[in-house]
């Protein structure tokens, strides 16, 4: 994650991290100018949208493609074009997910925040899991393929494992 602060890389990080890796890179930005302009030369495998705020540590939430449809839309649209893939970082969330598939996107990445922070807590373990079920269900049905992430650990990875249709988990910490 190039954020836009710099604060967990700098530039020159993600040319040297696209120079020596021998897999796909998936360079997780906000949707700017600046962000965009940078994976257009950059050409990474993947780029993940994600919502940034200056005050946050780290992502706190989902993107608002419900509210910013156009500008992710035009985006997706630039970046597909120089075949880059593109996934939005989302709340499991009904209209998040409808909003997300009009994008021409192909992918969303489930935010699992919620369901991490709750995981001691069975009853609410289990809410937060139907919810990135119904999330990945209907993602699935839209054509959308479906990825998740975000507090994952060696803890809470296995029970996440039952998400169906979940192709690529991202986002961890030890």
């Amino acid at each position: 994650h190039l954020r836009e602060d710099r604060r967990h890389m700098l530039d020159r990080d993600i040319w040297a991290l696209k120079k020596v890796l021998r897999t796909r890179l998936n360079f997780e930005m906000a949707n700017t100018p600046e962000m965009v302009d940078i994976a257009l030369r950059l050409k990474p495998g993947a780029v993940c949208l994600v919502p940034e705020k200056r005050e946050e540590v780290t992502t706190e939430g989902g993107l608002d493609v419900v509210g910013q449809l156009g500008t992710i839309r035009e985006t997706t649209r630039r970046l597909n074009g120089e075949g880059i893939e593109v996934s939005l970082f989302i709340d499991p969330d009904k209209a998040q997910v409808d909003a997300s598939a009009e994008t021409g996107c192909g992918f969303v990445e489930l935010h699992t925040g919620n369901y991490a922070e709750v995981f001691e807590n069975v009853a609410e373990r289990d809410a937060a899991l139907a919810r990135l079920n119904l999330a990945a269900n209907q993602a699935k049905q839209t054509g959308l393929g479906v990825n998740a992430g975000h507090g994952i650990n060696y803890k809470n990875i296995t029970d996440l494992l039952r998400v169906a249709n979940l192709i690529e988990l991202n986002i961890g910490h030890s």
